[in-house]
């Protein structure tokens, strides 16, 4: 039910982080998995370090604003065919309204929202010829859990959640999944000071009704959950993988 053999998938974002940990168990699923970032020797890095666990994964640079095309050839020059699309780049910019110019605002739309539907749309060829192609964003709690002084981010995880729902309607007749995930706060290396502070421990204990933050392994069985044969019949959702932080009042 959540065997991935002979299915080909590309993370995008997958070199370090979440990312990374969605391509690896991805790839221990039976999937072939290439990975994408923009630093080529990033990405050869985080190969090298899997390939201790046994696992290999292909590597596909480029720009997902600028690049699409040429990403998603490097990612299908070894099968041919990609059926599995995990979109999971994203950029932050913590500036206030009052601090935030339009231009600001637009410019982290365009990385975060815009990239994301320019990096769908060149993929649905190959996701169509699958029969079986899931798409998959990684949006945020952000998009429906907002905090202050961050309206440009909020606005695009928020617009990707939208983005699921509008593709999955149009693109269940294709065969084709759409779907989510919004992760909560968790400890990876980008934020490893931030788990570390006792003071923000304090919010976590109040927050999050686990009382920890994520591991970053801990995102990677919903990633398998709506890549696999076991979420067919699951379209246009986002996945909240978060502890409890967003029910908990």
């Amino acid at each position: 039910m959540f065997d991935l053999t002979g299915r080909t998938a590309l993370v995008t974002g997958g070199g370090r982080g979440l990312g990374l940990e969605m391509a690896k168990a991805l790839a221990k699923a039976g999937a072939s998995v290439a990975i994408n970032g923009r630093d080529r020797s990033a990405l050869e890095a985080a190969g090298d370090q899997v390939g201790s666990e046994g696992i290999t994964l292909e590597v596909a640079p480029g720009d997902v604003v600028t690049d699409a095309a040429e990403i998603l050839a490097a990612a299908t020059r070894s099968t041919g065919r990609l059926d599995i699309l995990i979109h999971a780049v994203g950029e932050r910019d913590r500036r206030g309204t009052d601090d935030m110019d339009a231009a600001g605002f637009a410019a982290l739309i365009n990385t975060d929202l815009t990239a994301a539907y320019g990096m769908a749309r060149a993929a649905l060829p190959y996701l169509r010829r699958s029969n079986a192609g899931r798409l998959i964003f990684v949006t945020s709690i952000a998009a429906f859990a907002a905090r202050a002084g961050d309206p440009a981010y909020t606005a695009a995880k928020g617009g990707l959640g939208a983005l699921t729902r509008s593709l999955a309607v149009e693109l269940g007749s294709d065969s084709l999944t759409v779907n989510a995930i919004a992760p909560g706060w968790f400890a990876t290396e980008t934020n490893a000071a931030l788990a570390a502070d006792p003071v923000l421990q304090q919010f976590v204990d109040a927050r999050i009704p686990l009382k920890r933050w994520g591991r970053p392994e801990e995102i990677a069985p919903a990633a398998v959950f709506l890549a696999s044969p076991a979420s067919s019949f699951v379209n246009g959702i986002t996945l909240t993988v978060d502890g409890g932080m967003t029910v908990q009042m």
